[in-house]
């Protein structure tokens, strides 16, 4: 099996745990957002993984050679305790009412958004790793080109953006307000790799003079 394969079939195993948790925690199956949601998400994924490089693809899935650190495992159990809970919200307690169909949408069209842009970042930064880690072992350099020219960390404002958007187009405001607090982590994050990034990788300093903004354009 290729590592493109093996991503793709991760990919759908993630997806399927999902859903799973989803749809039990609802107690119902016949939610049309949730199935929109699902598609939508499998059909980027369909056609994200055939273009990501191979060799990022196996940075991603064992990054520096070595298996996934233990964390992330945690980050998947929380992400999928997290779906437990929208899924409950949807299909039994229906907190605040549920969320309007204009937002539904707009939150669907940010989830596309924040998909597209982190494929554009993957395809221009064959550095994207899944850790938070300086890899000289893949001869890693600064990359400055297309999104990296807006702002320094385009996957993390993306990600943050897309925090709540997943909510919204699932239609859970419980979800939405639980999913908010995973922001705070992220921003962390990215802080300590920017410092990690001004410390260890050449060049990297002068790019950030360059390009000011980590996230936000013109703010932060």
């Amino acid at each position: 099996m290729t590592i493109i394969q093996r991503a793709a079939l991760t990919s759908a195993l993630y997806i399927a745990a999902e859903a799973l948790c989803l749809f039990a925690a609802a107690g119902r199956v016949d939610i049309l957002e949730v199935w929109l949601y699902f598609a939508l998400t499998a059909t980027l994924l369909v056609v994200a993984i055939p273009l990501v490089d191979p060799d990022l693809a196996a940075e991603r899935m064992r990054p520096g050679g070595r298996p996934m650190p233990t964390w992330v495992w945690g980050a998947v159990a929380v992400i999928m305790g997290h779906f437990l809970v929208a899924g409950y919200d949807r299909g039994r307690l229906h907190f605040a009412g549920g969320v309007p169909t204009a937002l539904e949408v707009l939150g669907f069209l940010l989830v596309a958004a924040m998909w597209l842009v982190m494929l554009w970042a993957m395809r221009v930064n064959r550095f994207f790793s899944s850790a938070a880690r300086l890899q000289p072992d893949r001869g890693q350099r600064v990359i400055s080109t297309d999104p990296y020219r807006v702002v320094r960390h385009p996957a993390y404002a993306m990600a943050m953006l897309g925090r709540p958007a997943n909510d919204l187009a699932l239609g859970s405001w419980l979800a939405t307000a639980v999913g908010a607090l995973a922001i705070p982590l992220l921003l962390w994050r990215c802080i300590g790799e920017d410092r990690m990034l001004r410390a260890g990788l050449p060049g990297y300093a002068d790019y950030a003079a360059r390009v000011r903004w980590r996230l936000i354009p013109g703010i932060w």
